[in-house]
């Protein structure tokens, strides 16, 4: 067989080969599946359509998933930069810190969230000395708070805020080390109901992992109902939960329509708390009486489902119960 009739019958061959695999192809993997994994697009873990990202009550809040919150420096281009604060117990100064945003330069526009532009939080990692406050910003974009520890250990600091650009509620975090004696206090026991400032503050409800649950909240004084609440950050009462261990931030939303200045409440605050996985989670409420704001630290476990036991003893009151308020400030 010459050259010319050798080139040809390849060319046949080749053109067989190709119409068997584009025929096997097609009758393996359908067309709608091809089309599905073109237009495929990464998963989206912010709100689901239609979601405008408000809680109850018209309080904007964290968008409602699994993931867990406040374990990173930085997200969606946003970061936390020039944070400094006393290296130790025995110095006074200031906690700083910048926010920058997506091209590299400090933020300056901030959206209000729960009447704050910034919620900065900072607990030791035995979840002991919580503290949430609400520093200044300067028109360059640094905010500032005078500062002291407590207590020498290694802290988590928080930063909550919604970008102006975005409109998007945001937690990153970090963490600094404080110099001094260090004298750990780990949540080994649950704590369902606790003491502080004179105020007996209690929690009723079941965490369930991975989906939303509500715990109420109930005060009493002197073993009467609180019967005047007042407003705090928007609300009659505001939640920060943690999960134990790597202090994970979680959702947590109130309850009811946010109140007008002036308003006052009965003794339950009721919130819708997202747990992403099982485990120990400790919490801390924020409450306000006669102008003066308390902290109410507790510990609960996740339960299984909805069977009723949140480590309980059936008593109303929890297995532990202690004095709380020493360390946790504002």
């Amino acid at each position: 067989m010459n050259a010319p009739a050798r080139l040809g019958l390849y060319g046949l061959i080749l053109v067989a080969v190709f119409a068997v695999a584009g025929f096997t192809a097609n009758a393996v993997i359908d067309e709608d599946t091809v089309q599905a994994w073109v237009e495929e697009t990464p998963e989206n873990h912010h709100a689901a359509e239609g979601d405008d990202g408000m809680s109850s009550g018209g309080h904007r809040g964290h968008v409602v998933d699994a993931a867990p919150l406040g374990l990173s420096l930085a997200q969606d281009g946003y970061q936390l930069t020039n944070v400094s604060a006393p290296s130790s117990t025995d110095s006074e100064g200031e906690i700083s810190l910048i926010v920058s945003g997506p091209g590299g330069e400090p933020v300056t526009g901030f959206e209000l969230d729960h009447e704050q532009e910034m919620h900065l939080i900072t607990v030791r990692s035995d979840g002991q000395y919580f503290r949430h406050v609400h520093p200044e910003r300067d028109e360059a974009g640094t905010w500032s708070i005078p500062w002291e520890w407590e207590a020498a250990g290694s802290y988590r600091v928080f930063a909550d805020f919604v970008p102006e650009d975005t409109g998007e509620g945001m937690t990153l975090s970090t963490t600094l080390e404080v110099a001094g004696d260090y004298d750990p206090g780990p949540a080994d026991e649950l704590v369902t109901a606790t003491t502080v400032n004179g105020f007996e503050v209690a929690v009723e409800g079941d965490l369930v992992a991975g989906s939303a649950s509500e715990l109420t909240m109930t005060i009493t004084a002197g073993g009467e109902p609180v019967t005047a609440l007042e407003p705090y950050l928007g609300a009659f009462g505001h939640l920060v939960a943690l999960r134990h261990g790597d202090l994970a931030y979680l959702h947590v939303h109130p309850h009811g329509d946010a109140p007008e200045v002036g308003d006052t409440a009965g003794a339950e605050i009721v919130f819708e708390v997202t747990t992403p996985t099982e485990g120990r989670y400790l919490l801390y409420l924020d409450f306000q009486v006669d102008g003066e704001v308390h902290t109410a630290p507790l510990v609960i476990d996740t339960v299984a489902g909805g069977d009723g036991t949140s480590g309980d003893t059936g008593d109303g009151h929890g297995q532990n119960q202690h004095e709380g308020g020493d360390h946790h400030d504002h």
